[in-house]
């Protein structure tokens, strides 16, 4: 799943190309990917609106128009891709946005696990799904103190507790890994246990990881690539996603990988202990 550095070079690159452009028409392929409101009400609203930003809230995407907002959330396989209107459709692509310029904006996704969402400007941090996040890793309000506080009350595990979305929101699979090698937490750890040391190692590898994973334009793990084709390379730099069988960068020592709260973990038992 696209995590925060995914949906940021995704929001980055989408913005380079669309602001500015107006839809002519909107075409819903397989309906279930739109939550709010009914189709019908989505494709009208939308049609004669022009995109004035994009933003980005965790693992969301926000397009803003000149009334409404659409909120999207890509899941496992949601890809956008802008392209000629005369470019025949694939079977993935189930929600089209024709602009007046003769261009499309596509939704492409082979599992149909995306989501979207039409608030008009103003509601859209006051329903679900946002309403509910926690706050960023480069948030004002994301401190050590908000984060020792969070953790100390939580009685799980630290993994567990990092990929909660209401704790901090855009932390997903790979990075809670990461963060966690470089903090030396073992990711069974429970949250109680942790010193004031450990949770500042989080906080400041948390913050370093997704800063470095930015710049690197993701990481391209299995079909990941953003509206401009490209994938993203910060999977060169992985130290513990992925690298279950092979020797810790750091030790030496084999890593191995386990579940935790039936998620794949990979870990060093020498440098998290």
């Amino acid at each position: 799943m696209p995590e925060l550095p995914e949906v940021e070079t995704v929001c980055k690159s989408l913005a380079a190309t669309i602001i500015g452009k107006k839809i002519k028409g909107v075409e819903v392929f397989w309906p279930k990917i739109v939550k709010l409101p009914d189709v019908e009400q989505f494709c009208q609203l939308l049609i004669g609106q022009t995109v004035q930003q994009l933003e980005r809230r965790g693992k969301f995407l926000l397009f803003y128009f000149d009334t409404n907002v659409m909120v999207s959330h890509l899941r496992m396989e949601g890809k956008y891709s802008i392209v000629s209107s005369d470019e025949p459709y694939d079977k993935h692509e189930h929600i089209v946005f024709h602009f007046e310029d003769g261009t499309d904006l596509r939704y492409k996704d082979v599992r149909k696990f995306g989501t979207m969402h039409l608030f008009a400007i103003g509601k859209e941090f006051t329903e679900m799904p946002l309403s509910g996040l926690g706050p960023e890793p480069f948030a004002a309000e994301y401190t050590i103190a908000y984060l020792q506080q969070a953790l100390l009350k939580s009685k799980r595990m630290i993994k567990s507790t990092l990929l909660d979305q209401t704790i901090v929101t855009g932390l997903g699979n790979i990075y809670v890994d990461e963060t966690l090698f470089r903090a030396g937490v073992h990711p069974e750890r429970l949250c109680t246990t942790l010193s004031a040391d450990e949770i500042e190692a989080i906080y400041h590898e948390s913050k370093a990881t997704l800063s470095e994973a930015i710049e690197a334009g993701g990481s391209t793990i299995r079909s990941y690539i953003n509206s401009l084709g490209e994938i993203g390379l910060f999977q060169l730099q992985l130290k513990a996603y992925g690298r279950a069988g092979m020797s810790c960068l750091t030790c030496g020592t084999m890593m191995s990988k386990l579940k935790v709260g039936g998620r794949g973990t990979v870990v060093c038992s020498a440098c998290q202990k």
